[in-house]
């Protein structure tokens, strides 16, 4: 039998430079689980879920020389920089999305050729900002990378697509909409790529059943947390 209770991000184990940190929620246990029988084993770990600070110019290296050509060529579209574990993430505002990346694939002394990844998370608890798109840009001429986020509120989650600039996101895009329901605008054929077309939801929200789905095939079924098997 599990035991609900509310906690707050004062009573989670919070990293000690935490002050800098946006906490945007509290996990209680491996997976967030919340009174449905958490089967992992850390059933009593509550932590912060946070997100790295905004870096402050200079950042370091060819960093740099990205940010200063990126906001000379779309200017304002740059929300927030942060350079964490050696990676750069440009935050960009969904208004100057498609503009800021064809930029960042045009402009000679960038030429970030090829959109290698781009796939959805999603933060219930960063109200107006619920749900992100990360997307993963490879420049094969500088031998460089970066990361371009954008985010859009639950309440309108829509974004202008990217397969102009680059077709290798069409696919991407269709699955990002299919398990986080971020409609891509002007995309040439957003349908479901993994669920079945009248699926309903979209599985990797947080806010989704997790187990207790029934399987249309062979009879299957997924047991529900609280009915799975126990290891303690």
């Amino acid at each position: 039998m599990t035991q609900e209770h509310d906690e707050t991000a004062d009573d989670a184990v919070v990293p000690s430079d935490a002050q800098q940190l946006e906490v945007i929620g509290v996990r209680e246990g491996a997976f967030g689980v919340r009174g449905s029988g958490d089967t992992s084993g850390f059933g009593g770990l509550t932590s912060a879920i946070v997100l790295p600070p905004a870096s402050t110019a200079p950042y370091g290296g060819w960093f740099d020389e990205v940010a200063e050509h990126l906001e000379a060529g779309v200017s304002g579209a740059i929300e927030k920089v942060v350079v964490d574990r050696g990676e750069i993430t440009f935050h960009v505002t969904r208004e100057h999305l498609v503009e800021a990346v064809r930029h960042l694939r045009d402009d000679p002394t960038l030429r970030f050729e090829l959109c290698s990844s781009l796939s959805g998370v999603h933060y219930p608890g960063e109200t107006g900002r619920e749900l992100h798109v990360a997307i993963h840009l490879l420049s094969m001429s500088f031998r460089r990378r970066i990361r371009v986020e954008v985010s859009v509120p639950d309440a309108d989650p829509h974004l202008p697509s990217i397969t102009p600039v680059y077709p290798t996101a069409d696919w991407h895009e269709r699955e990002t909409y299919d398990m986080f329901g971020i409609v891509f605008d002007g995309h040439p054929g957003l349908t479901r790529i993994l669920m079945p077309d009248d699926w309903p939801g979209h599985p990797q929200r947080k806010d989704y059943p997790l187990g207790g789905i029934p399987v249309e095939y062979k009879g299957a079924t997924i047991p529900a947390p609280d009915e799975r098997r126990r290891y303690s």
